[in-house]
């Protein structure tokens, strides 16, 4: 005759799965928003290096009076590769801006549409600026560094 302690195979119990659940699900709480934030601030560094490089090949083929130019291929999106998070925008301008401004425009289906940094903002004098979606400019320190929550 089998007793019930000779019956009991390797599997779990109740209480034991039931635990481990509770584990994992208090781990994902903390677990996700970590990896979106983290996700967040690679987002943004992207769009001012997309900036910055955008910058650079601007610097080597100045803009005059009157001409316009769209970004070449490549430059006119962040990341270069893959899904664009950012689309890149040459605004020409006047000599209060250096002659131009690149907007790094959040995609409307992307991940970054309603961060509060909005769209960022690179002038030919090398001005940094952030376009919020009420339209409001103001430079911050924590956009451009990727460090904004």
């Amino acid at each position: 005759m089998v007793t019930g302690a000779q019956c009991r195979g390797g599997g779990f119990s109740m209480l034991e799965l039931v635990m481990a659940l509770a584990i994992a699900a208090v781990l994902a709480a903390y677990a996700v928003p970590a990896y979106v934030a983290y996700a967040a601030r690679g987002h943004r560094i992207d769009a001012v290096i997309a900036l910055h490089r955008a910058a650079q090949y601007l610097g080597g083929y100045p803009l005059t009076a009157g001409q316009t130019r769209a970004l070449p291929p490549g430059f006119d999106r962040a990341p270069g590769h893959g899904r664009a998070v950012y689309r890149l925008e040459l605004v020409p301008g006047g000599d209060r801006n250096g002659g131009y401004e690149i907007r790094a425009i959040p995609a409307d289906d992307g991940p970054m549409r309603d961060d509060a940094c909005g769209t960022f903002v690179l002038d030919g004098l090398g001005v940094r600026l952030n376009r919020a979606t009420g339209g409001e400019a103001a430079y911050s320190e924590a956009c451009w560094s990727g460090r904004a929550a």
